[in-house]
């Protein structure tokens, strides 16, 4: 669906979130990244020939100064906290909140990219897996300014702290 010539909003599904979101627009952001997840597991993007941790890539980007902002709901698995050591800037270039209750799922490039839609971040949520392990996904990729700056608005929502007050889950949250 074409808004106007400068801005779309666009369905992908199954493997397209890989290709156009991971694999295309986030190597590219350049100012900031931030991703909202409910589950996070060790997620391996296409690299040429090889496949490469995600975390490489994160790792990578913050070696170029981009700032980068994770919510997820849950801890991850033990292959991703090795990989997660792997790349010692992550420690303190990757701004990471753990919230329970998010269940929304969005990444943000430079605020004029946004994809928001079912997929975790991991690979059978974000289709890079075979087609025969990965999970049937879709969302909604725009460069609208003004979805954009919703999609923006909740999670800076949830980064900020604003339903903490009277979330009853809380114990179980980051700072």
């Amino acid at each position: 669906m074409e808004t106007n010539s400068t801005s779309s909003i666009e369905l992908i599904t199954d493997d397209e979130i890989y290709r156009r979101v991971l694999l295309e627009q986030v190597p590219g952001a350049r100012k900031f990244l931030w991703i909202a997840t409910a589950d996070i597991k060790d997620l391996h993007v296409a690299r040429g020939k090889k496949m490469i941790p995600f975390l490489k890539v994160l790792s990578e980007l913050i070696e170029q100064g981009v700032g980068i902002r994770l919510i997820h709901a849950k801890e991850p698995g033990p292959v991703f906290r090795r990989d997660f050591d792997l790349y010692p800037n992550l420690i303190d270039g990757l701004e990471r909140m753990l919230c329970p209750r998010t269940h929304f799922k969005c990444i943000i490039v430079d605020g004029v990219f946004a994809y928001m839609g079912s997929a975790n971040l991991t690979g059978a949520g974000m289709g890079a897996k075979s087609v025969r392990t990965r999970n049937f996904e879709s969302g909604l990729i725009t460069t609208n300014p003004e979805l954009i700056a919703q999609i923006m608005a909740q999670f800076d929502t949830v980064w900020m702290g604003e339903y903490c007050t009277d979330c009853r889950r809380k114990k179980f949250c980051t700072e």
